[in-house]
């Protein structure tokens, strides 16, 4: 009965071993828990560096054709938040985006889209929250996409990108950083 029962856990261990499922993950060395004046916008109120973070991801799910990479802020007193970031069309060999890819059009991926954001401006917009406000948070996600491009453009709102993610997406993970001043 010991026999069977150690032949039935190590089965069981190999099996779960063989079959289970990378997680896709998102990380970033730039961000901690917090972003920092190197990310925060530089206008609107604020004086910071406005230097997107570096964010790389693994295990994308067979059949990712693409990515994207949103910034987004539910706690801004807008009623519907605030996009920061909206990047599309990213290939799919892509795993990384370097510091400042989202300002310095140049360091993004070939054939990446940075489309508008709510401040207005293409390409990374970073935090700037109300004074005394307190903490926002600041939820930075990549999509693993089922389609190589989206058929959008740089003048494409964030809710229409959205939309279009939302329709073509396999799987995503976010990270979260908070600020405030």
């Amino acid at each position: 009965m010991k026999k069977l029962n150690f032949i039935l856990v190590v089965s069981l261990l190999f099996s779960v071993t063989l079959f289970a499922q990378k997680t896709f993950t998102l990380s970033s060395k730039d961000l901690g828990g917090e972003a920092t004046k190197i990310q925060e916008f530089g206008g609107f109120g604020c004086s910071g560096d406005n230097q997107s973070p570096q964010l790389s991801w693994k295990n994308a799910p067979e059949g990712t054709k693409s990515f994207a990479i949103t910034m987004y802020d539910p706690d801004t007193p807008t009623g519907s938040g605030f996009w920061h970031w909206v990047v599309f069309d990213i290939p799919a060999g892509t795993k990384e985006l370097v510091t400042n890819a989202g300002v310095q059009l140049n360091l993004a991926p070939k054939g990446a889209i940075q489309s508008i954001t709510d401040y207005g401006i293409k390409g990374f917009g970073g935090p700037c929250p109300p004074k005394g406000h307190g903490f926002h948070q600041y939820i930075i996600t990549v999509y693993a996409l089922k389609t190589d491009k989206l058929g959008l453009d740089e003048n494409t709102n964030p809710a229409v990108v959205g939309f279009n993610l939302w329709n073509q997406t396999l799987a995503k993970a976010s990270i979260v950083a908070y600020y405030k001043r």
